[in-house]
């Protein structure tokens, strides 16, 4: 997989650094805590493998947060509001045309999209945490978080060893000099030091209810200063429907793209198929769908002639769109001298169908109708699926002035007034079994 370009969304004044690789098939916005820079990411081994994982997944839109990496910088008399964050995120996918994204955030990261994925629900589709942290001290509901003076401490460690080889979080030895250059190209010792100062103020926990959207919390099970288990287990506990999974750095570094990398992916790579589907079956509709198709029209329009075909067809037209509006139903294609329409029960189409032909027949013009009841998928604001392939299969099969319908329009009308003759059992063009048939009886 090809290394990406570097290339940058703007905020106002402020140049917010991205870059975009892999499956279009869905978005996934990566919010990287901790460190970050869009250009050194792809130096690690690691790193680089678990990035181009991701991005087998989806469409990786992997960016640097203000103050960090490539984004512009801030001075350490500035930490940007959480807020001025989430509309950072907003200018990074109109940038990138992404009308809404999975975010994947780890580590404090899960402050920003946490707020990002309350305040805007329908541009977030899910939400990945990854060891995330939404309070930095001690709680009355999070106990085990660092005191105060140990965070004082930290911040002076900061001050000192960051960016250096002292420094006491640095991963495995072969990376060493590489994450050394690292933490220093994502953020300076400054910055780092008044951000981790202004997280000592921030708390978000007031926001997890009021996420909507589908969340996965990925927790290692391994402590670590302030990433521990149970910070993961009560951000899940707070979020509706949020789902936990368990994951060991087995002894190695906590860093989430060493020991853990391919099991965040898979289990990610699940995740976000698992929502693909769960949207596409929102778009799945049961509906009876109507085929009609003028009979003969070939014969009848060199006949008559282009003029006068012409006035036939609209008069045709104008005829069932006024009966599909009377029965409720819905148009959904028209090719020539046919209908496609949908109805939400049987028996409107059905009359509806048996309607069509009779006003129809003083103009001089036969039609034949074919109904099936079934699920149909909507993909790009068109409809299709089996059902709709049943349907027209059907309709291609009626004589003459006929409705025919497939059993499972029948068997939905036990009751009715109307009546329906068996026209035997066929195989379909294209559709796997056989099909009994059966035509609605005229009086």
């Amino acid at each position: 997989m090809k290394r990406p370009e570097t290339q940058y969304a703007w905020n106002g004044d402020v140049s917010l650094a991205y870059q975009v690789v892999g499956n279009p098939a869905t978005d996934l916005l990566y919010l990287q805590g901790y460190c970050s820079n869009v250009d050194m990411n792809w130096e690690s081994v690691h790193l680089a493998h678990f990035l181009r994982g991701l991005a087998r997944h989806a469409r990786l839109i992997v960016t640097d947060r203000r103050g960090w990496g490539c984004s512009e910088r801030f001075t350490p008399g500035y930490v940007p509001d959480v807020d001025v964050l989430t509309d950072d995120i907003l200018a990074v996918m109109s940038a990138v045309r992404s009308e809404q994204a999975s975010i994947l955030a780890t580590y404090e990261s899960a402050i920003v999209a946490s707020l990002f994925a309350a305040v805007y629900p329908d541009r977030t589709r899910s939400l990945i945490l990854v060891d995330p942290q939404v309070t930095y001290l001690p709680t009355d509901e999070t106990p085990w978080m660092p005191s105060l003076p140990r965070w004082q401490k930290q911040i002076e460690a900061v001050r000192d060893t960051w960016g250096t080889a002292d420094w006491w979080d640095s991963p495995p030895r072969e990376e060493g000099e590489w994450f050394s250059r690292y933490a220093r190209s994502s953020v300076t010792p400054g910055g780092l030091a008044a951000e981790l100062s202004s997280y000592l103020e921030t708390d978000v926990r007031a926001v997890l209810p009021s996420i909507q959207v589908p969340t996965l919390v990925l927790v290692d099970t391994d402590s670590f200063y302030e990433v521990l288990p149970e910070t993961g287990h009560f951000v899940a506990s707070k979020i509706p429907g949020a789902r936990v999974v368990e994951h060991s750095s087995r002894g190695g570094h906590h860093f989430h793209w060493y020991a853990r990398a391919d099991a965040i992916v898979d289990e990610a790579g699940r995740f976000l198929a698992k929502i693909r589907e769960e949207e596409a079956s929102f778009d799945r509709v049961l509906a009876t769908v109507l085929f009609t198709d003028i009979v003969g029209s070939t014969e009848r329009a060199a006949a008559l002639g282009d003029r006068r075909w012409r006035e036939l067809v609209e008069q045709h037209h104008s005829t069932v769109r006024t009966l599909l509006v009377r029965y409720r139903g819905v148009e959904m294609d028209t090719a020539g001298d046919g209908f496609f329409a949908s109805f939400e029960g049987p028996a409107r189409a059905v009359r509806c169908a048996t309607e069509i032909i009779d006003a129809l027949r003083p103009l001089g013009i036969e039609v034949r109708a074919g109904l099936h009841t079934g699920e149909m998928e909507r993909v790009d604001g068109k409809v299709g699926g089996l059902a709709v392939n049943i349907g027209a299969r059907v309709a291609a099969m009626a004589a003459p002035s006929e409705v025919l319908v497939s059993q499972t329009v029948k068997d939905l009308m036990v009751g009715s007034d109307l009546a329906f003759a068996d026209r035997g059992c066929h195989e379909l063009k294209g559709v796997p079994g056989r099909w009994t048939m059966y035509a609605v009886v005229r009086p």
